[in-house]
């Protein structure tokens, strides 16, 4: 799908014209710049590589130097495939926030916040042993058992036990498009987005 790459601001509010305030998420989308083409003949599919947010030339590689000086711009920290576009773009073309004017809604995909190992409570909203010890005395926050005895002799795939928590790739769909300011590339969209503040988020039209 057409879209572009951004890096979301944080969040905000703005009032309807039925003077309710309505909780939006402020994202900066673009300007992305057209880093490569890719076409049927030469790679067996259509698709438009955008680079985004710009970062020092000592700290590229050679090989994308060379990849970021073809198409005439300079080194760029996020690459981002999209397909799907109705216009022709060329090397070197840049999109901005404009792409979205007169959009209704819009998908974006962002990193959610890592939080790290976790345990069962915090991470699948066990209740722990509470009040009621059981004859638990240091044991409130503990999973308890996790299967059976000899049958099946084994832990069930998919149990639900302690671990990575967060740090997810996120797709949030059908978020509506408040508004447009093409002066300073920025989007604002209904709701929240995952990701912290200065996280790069993809939106997709």
């Amino acid at each position: 799908m057409p879209g572009l790459i951004g890096k979301k601001v944080g969040m905000t509010s703005v009032f309807s014209a039925e003077g309710k305030s309505i909780p939006c998420t402020v994202i900066e989308a673009g300007p992305c710049v057209v880093t490569q083409v890719k076409t049927i003949e030469k790679d067996g599919y259509t698709a438009i590589q955008l680079g985004f947010d710009d970062k020092k030339e000592k700290n590229t590689t050679k090989p994308l130097s060379g990849h970021f000086k073809k198409a005439g711009t300079t080194p760029k920290r996020k690459l981002v495939e999209f397909s799907g576009y109705d216009v022709e773009y060329k090397l070197g073309d840049v999109i901005d926030v404009n792409l979205f004017e007169g959009t209704e809604y819009v998908d974006v995909v962002g990193t959610s916040k890592g939080k790290g190992f976790q345990g069962v409570v915090k991470r699948h909203g066990f209740a722990g042993v509470g009040e009621a010890t059981h004859g638990q005395h240091n044991r409130q926050r503990k999973p308890g058992s996790i299967g059976a005895c000899s049958t099946p002799s084994r832990v069930f795939k998919g149990m639900r036990m302690g671990g990575q928590t967060g740090g997810d790739r996120i797709t949030v769909q059908n978020l509506e498009v408040l508004k447009v300011i093409p002066e300073n590339n920025l989007l604002l969209v209904k709701g929240s987005i995952p990701g912290a503040k200065g996280s790069y988020v993809i939106i997709e039209k």
